[in-house]
């Protein structure tokens, strides 16, 4: 293999919380002794699924390193897609069993939530001290970052829930992009969907400032040239570490004064995802480009310029007007996700017409509210693509 450029490996120290990210093809072999000793941790808990343990070498490649350390105690992996509270209460029964003192999460967003709502959990039943969590994603949905002192987790009715306490930041996070390899193809390209998700809709959250939408900018950059090449070589490992490198820009660790969701492409997700088994990044693909074609008619003026400046990064000339512009970043983005292979609709998950009224107002949180009509329209238009 090749000397990787310098550009895709490193080390980043964020804030009391968050302690580092190491990131680097191979970086799990030294970044997690490192992040081990940092944290004062012995015992280590890993969080992860079934095809991931059963499927693959990836958790055994983390293991191995715990082993030589001698900080492996289990391997939890019964987390389900969407982390339903029923794998959490099994997984906090085997943490307590094991007297670990650190998790160690690997996967997708499922585990590394799931392991924020053992923490969680333990603590509350324990009045103790909230256990360390060290993240290895293997996809791009940036779950390690997201908003990344809450756990969403699914209850018993197969609702879209969480927990929250900053206490639940992961203290350290290793992009290995060698442990991706192994990531089904639909999976790895729908998360990297899901990331240009965050980047977009970043351009117009509430309260974030102008140097994470740079930030941003630069995200959907890389994920238009990055992800085609990786469909094109799946196994190019640079190009993988660099949209490993693009899903964390393209959610920056951001603290707000108060919560701010992302956009309603994210909300629409959170209502399709759970209930109906659609997973998190399919469900940007089916919609974010109409998120974003919606917002050439409901957005600022403000942050219309700002989705506009998107067509420079993506190589795209100006149509000339700012509302034009918008809706061509819209259609980039339908063309880029049928390019992956990944063009759907709401009938090949089996979510019946009906439904779209109560979707939509769960959504917008009342049939009152202006944006209803709208939505309404928006998920009747997501029928009848499907090429999954």
């Amino acid at each position: 293999m090749s000397t990787p450029s310098p550009s895709i490996e490193g080390f980043y120290a964020y804030n009391e919380t968050l302690k580092a990210v190491y990131y680097g093809p191979g970086s799990v072999k030294t970044a997690l002794p490192k992040l081990l000793e940092k944290l004062g941790v012995k015992k280590a808990f890993i969080v992860t699924g079934k095809t991931l343990k059963n499927k693959t070498s990836v958790v055994q490649s983390v293991e191995d390193v715990l082993k030589q350390h001698n900080t492996y105690t289990t391997t939890f992996a019964d987390i389900g897609e969407h982390a339903p509270i029923a794998g959490i209460k099994s997984g906090l029964s085997a943490l307590k069993e094991s007297g670990a003192d650190v998790l160690v999460s690997v996967g997708g967003g499922s585990p590394i939530d799931g392991a924020k709502a053992m923490i969680y959990h333990l603590q509350k039943e324990t009045n103790g001290p909230f256990l360390k969590h060290i993240a290895v994603p293997t996809v791009l949905s940036a779950a390690e970052f997201s908003v990344s002192f809450i756990a969403g987790l699914t209850n018993e009715k197969g609702e879209k829930t969480g927990v929250s306490t900053p206490e639940l930041a992961p203290a350290g996070i290793i992009l290995d992009a060698e442990l991706t390899l192994a990531t089904p193809e639909k999976l790895w390209l729908s998360t990297g969907i899901r990331a240009l998700d965050h980047a977009v809709e970043s351009l117009y959250r509430a309260g974030a400032p102008r140097p994470i939408k740079v930030l941003c900018l630069a995200s959907i950059a890389s994920l238009f040239k990055y992800l085609p090449e990786s469909k094109a070589d799946p196994k190019n490992v640079e190009v993988r570490q660099r949209l490993q490198i693009a899903a964390w820009m393209s959610l920056w660790p951001l603290q707000l004064d108060t919560y701010s969701p992302l956009g309603l492409s994210h909300v629409l997700g959170y209502r399709l995802g759970a209930k109906y088994g659609v997973p998190h990044g399919i469900t940007s693909c089916l919609t974010l480009a109409s998120v974003v074609a919606l917002q050439a008619e409901v957005a600022s003026a403000e942050d219309k310029e700002v989705l506009a400046d998107a067509l420079w990064h993506i190589k795209v000339p100006s149509t000339g007007s700012v509302d034009g512009d918008v809706l061509k970043l819209s259609e980039e983005i339908a063309s880029l996700v049928t390019k992956l292979g990944l063009r759907t609709d709401l009938a090949a998950f089996n979510i019946p017409r009906s439904d779209v009224p109560k979707i939509a107002e769960l959504t917008v949180g009342s049939t009152s509210n202006a944006l209803y009509p709208k939505v309404v329209q928006l998920l009747d238009g997501l029928y009848g693509s499907s090429k999954l």
